[in-house]
């Protein structure tokens, strides 16, 4: 059952308000279409009433992807199923047929390729394909994340193991061999060295290798070297013996200690501004066999395990069709318990959702998100070489803050601490869109207790742009060229970036214009709803989520944050390790020396008794008194 609710002569709220009131509280799946009727958003619920009433009884409460995609709605539908788990599975149909754009989904998924061992040819072919038929016999091997990495695991079977790449049909009547076998690469059936009861081993060896017991095809490689040498056969058993020490390598690189002999794919993500990063680990038999990693579009917004939950929905449920015993995730993904229902049905035996807490699993998880965090942030890196892109996002920074020149140096601030206590700030520096790492900045707060951004920013930029002011006079006084300045400090940046929403940027504003550099543009961009703030302007600007010059601001903020985290830990490390007795008045280094002799440690010194602490040598009645108050 489906139905419908288009906008007329009624307002959207009126017709919404109207039409939710015959919506059924049963499980189901329903879209969102925007102006032109096409699919914004496709979501499941257990009471598709409830669900759908969430988005439109109070917009004000809306926050980031959700107020956004609520604006644009024109026109919702809903689909009643009879389960949580039919909801689940039309969701992601749904999903992979329209790509809507507030949906968290896999790039390009109905192209991942495959390793195909074709067993319906006499002598099978092992080989790359894009389509996976149930229907054909064949024995399919993935999906892959790109055509990459399965022809780098061609390449490995093919030194492994010398099966036919050909296409002729094998009659074994050839004269002569091909190249391929004198080099090993093929038993060379096509001529009969190899019969099919010998050809049939090899493949069944490929197969084995595929579903990760590299173990068992050791012990049958060495099994057939040693009956080789006893018949005789030297030159077949060296052939073997050059096969076995290729496989014992692979075999030695891919154990994982600690974990047995089980089957399992470790999932970790790492969640940027738009898209996340998944990596995947493959694990069989207790070795790691491959690693793929894959993109997942339109996160914004969107928790680890919701991403999470959806790549186990469309990479698995849609039809991996290799699946293991186990999935080891680095957080509880969503509906654990539809997906492990489901993915035991597609497995046709049990299959279990995990989350390692500690121990070597853990330590694999661990390594699989160090891995999504880098692949990131190469992905990024990657990004950021492109320099015509780069000149385009500049270019369209320029027109949407109304700059008079192309950004080209973009100075960053934000302010770190913990309830006002080790405050500190940095700056990070972006020139033509890429971090310049050498010109960073940090500060140390001197004039401002507790917790007050404000007063803090106003510190940092005071410090920073009388500095410039002074590089600017001298370069007035003196006829310098004021544009090659000795000084990183004496640059003139053409964007300065506040983090932080209007306050922050009132706050900057205030003192750039006390300091007379109201010439330098200034813009501010709040994290939460990724609004960007202009003096210029009373309301927010917002780019396209996928914009490149988003992206840039998004990567200058990130490396200021970053930065000021890095120095705030260090700092905060510093006063922590300062002794609480370094605080008593009275207790200097002599007299803490003398307690830490008698006593040994801090916690000894604070459960002594005032008498005890009054007889160590240097100390009095009344300085054992104030070691007790204040410890």
């Amino acid at each position: 059952m489906s139905t419908s609710a288009t906008t007329d002569s009624l307002s959207r709220a009126d017709l919404f308000a109207e039409r939710l009131a015959a919506v059924p509280r049963e499980p189901g799946v329903y879209t969102m279409r925007g102006k032109s009727g096409q699919i914004l958003y496709v979501g499941k619920s257990i009471s598709l009433r409830n669900r759908l009433r969430s988005y439109f009884s109070n917009e004000t409460k809306l926050r980031g992807k959700t107020k956004r995609l609520v604006g644009q709605i024109h026109d919702f539908d809903y689909i009643v199923a009879e389960s949580e788990r039919e909801a689940l599975l039309l969701e992601n149909s749904l999903i992979k047929q329209h790509k809507p754009r507030f949906n968290a989904r896999l790039k390009d998924d109905k192209t991942y390729p495959y390793i195909k061992v074709d067993l319906d040819d006499e002598f099978p072919r092992v080989y790359f394909t894009r389509r996976r038929s149930k229907r054909d016999g064949a024995r399919y091997f993935g999906p892959y994340a790109s055509a990459y990495s399965v022809r780098t695991t061609l390449d490995l079977l093919k030194k492994l193991f010398p099966y036919r790449s050909c296409t002729m049909k094998i009659t074994g009547e050839e004269e002569r061999p091909c190249l391929e076998y004198h080099i090993k690469r093929c038993v060379a059936p096509c001529t009969g060295y190899a019969d099919k009861e010998e050809y049939d081993k090899v493949i069944e060896q490929v197969i084995t290798f595929l579903q990760g017991d590299t173990n068992k095809v050791v012990v049958e490689l060495q099994e057939a070297m040693t009956e080789a040498a006893e018949n005789l056969e030297f030159e077949r058993a060296a052939a073997l013996r050059d096969r076995l020490n290729a496989m014992k390598i692979v075999y030695e690189d891919q154990k994982v200690v600690g974990i047995g002999q089980e089957d399992m794919d470790v999932i970790a993500c790492e969640k940027g501004s738009d898209e996340a990063w998944i990596d995947v680990f493959f694990i069989r038999r207790g070795s790691m066999v491959g690693r793929d990693n894959f993109i997942m579009a339109g996160t914004y917004d969107d928790t680890d395990p919701h991403i999470i939950a959806k790549f186990i929905e469309q990479f698995y449920i849609a039809g991996n069709p290799h699946m293991p015993r186990r999935l080891l995730t680095q957080t509880e993904p969503e509906d654990i318990h539809v997906l492990q229902e489901l993915l035991t049905e597609n497995r046709g035996a049990k299959m279990e959702i995990n989350v390692p807490k500690r121990g070597p699993k853990r330590k694999l998880v661990d390594m699989a998100h160090e891995n999504a965090v880098q692949g990131l942030s190469q992905l990024k890196l990657k990004w950021q070489s492109n320099s015509d892109l780069m000149g385009r996002a500049l270019d369209d920074l320029q027109e949407a803050l109304s700059l008079p020149n192309r950004p080209y140096r973009i100075e960053c601030y934000d302010i770190s601490h913990i309830q006002g206590t080790s405050s500190v700030a940095a700056m990070s520096v972006f020139e033509n869109g890429a971090p310049a790492t050498s010109q960073y900045r940090r500060f140390k707060i001197n004039t401002v207790d507790g917790n007050d951004d404000f007063a803090s920013m106003r510190e940092v930029l005071t410090r920073r742009f009388k500095r410039l002011n002074a590089v600017r006079e001298k370069a007035a006084t003196e006829s310098t060229d004021p544009t090659k300045p000795s000084d990183s400090f004496g640059i003139t940046p053409d964007l300065v970036l506040i983090d932080g929403g209007k306050g922050q940027l009132s706050a900057a504003l205030a003192t750039m214009l006390h300091l007379g550099v109201a010439d330098i543009p200034l813009a501010s961009i709040a994290k939460k709803e990724e609004e960007l703030f202009t003096p210029d302007s009373s309301e927010p600007i917002r780019l396209p989520r996928n914009a490149p010059s988003l992206f840039v601001l998004q990567q200058v903020r990130d490396e200021a944050h970053r930065f000021a985290i890095t120095y705030h830990r260090k700092t905060r490390g510093r006063t922590s390790l300062k002794s609480a007795l370094d605080l008593v008045p009275g207790i200097g280094p002599s007299r803490k020396r003398a307690l830490m002799r008698r006593f040994g440690s801090l916690k000894a010194i604070r459960e002594a008794s005032e008498l005890e602490l009054a007889s160590t040598p240097g100390m009095t009645q009344r300085l054992a008194e104030k070691v007790k108050d204040y410890l």
